[in-house]
C-alpha cells in the first residue's frame, strides 16, 4: 500500500516548514523567511518542469527540443536562427546543438539549410510542423499555468509577476561577467 505505479515507494518531502526548522537547527544563521521563498521557489520550479515535460512528451516532443522551437518562434518570422546563435541562447556546446539539430530535422520540426548569401553559413528554420508542435505545447501550458494560478486574482498576479522579474533582474546582474 502507499506504492508508486513502478512499485517503488513514495519519498515523504517534508513541509517547507519543517525543511526550514530542521535548516534552522542545523545552521542558526538561516534566515526562515529567505529560505521559505527560495524554497518555495526551487520546488515551484521542479514540479513545473516535471509537468511541461509530461506535456511536451504527450506532444512528441522533448523539453529540449521545446526550448528550440521557443528560441526560433521568439527570433520572429521567418523563425530562422544560425546554429551557434542557438546554441549560446542555449547554453549549449556547439556538438550538443549540432546533434539536437540533427535529432530535430529528422522529426521534420527544423530545417537546416545552406545560408544563399553566405555559403559558408547554415541556418535553421522552423517547419510547419514544428510551430505546430509549438503552439499545442503552448495551449497546454496555458491550460496548467492558469490552473496554477487560478486562486491569486489579477492584482496578485501583477504583483508576483514584478517581484518574481526583480528577483530575476537580481540574479541576472549577479551572474553577468564583469
Amino acid at each position: 500500500m502507499g506504492d508508486t505505479p513502478d512499485g517503488t515507494t513514495p519519498v515523504h518531502e517534508p513541509t517547507l516548514d519543517e525543511q526550514i526548522a530542521v535548516y534552522q537547527r542545523e545552521f542558526q544563521d538561516l534566515d526562515p523567511q529567505v529560505e521559505k521563498v527560495v524554497s518555495a521557489l526551487s520546488r515551484l520550479n521542479r514540479r513545473m518542469n516535471v509537468a511541461y515535460g509530461r506535456q511536451t512528451a504527450a506532444l512528441g516532443i522533448s523539453n529540449a527540443e521545446w526550448e528550440v522551437l521557443k528560441a526560433l518562434v521568439i527570433s520572429g518570422a521567418p523563425y530562422r536562427m544560425g546554429p551557434s546563435e542557438l546554441a549560446k541562447q542555449l547554453g549549449l556546446t556547439p556538438a550538443a546543438m549540432t546533434h539536437r539539430i540533427d535529432r530535430m530535422t529528422a522529426e521534420g520540426l527544423v530545417t537546416r539549410e545552406r545560408d544563399e548569401s553566405n555559403r559558408v553559413r547554415v541556418i535553421v528554420e522552423l517547419t510547419d510542423e514544428g510551430r505546430s508542435k509549438w503552439l499545442d505545447a503552448m495551449r497546454a501550458a496555458t491550460v496548467f499555468e492558469e490552473d496554477l494560478l487560478q486562486d491569486l486574482s489579477t492584482a496578485e498576479r501583477g504583483v508576483l509577476g514584478d517581484m518574481l522579474t526583480r528577483l530575476l533582474d537580481r540574479v541576472e546582474d549577479l551572474q553577468s561577467p564583469s
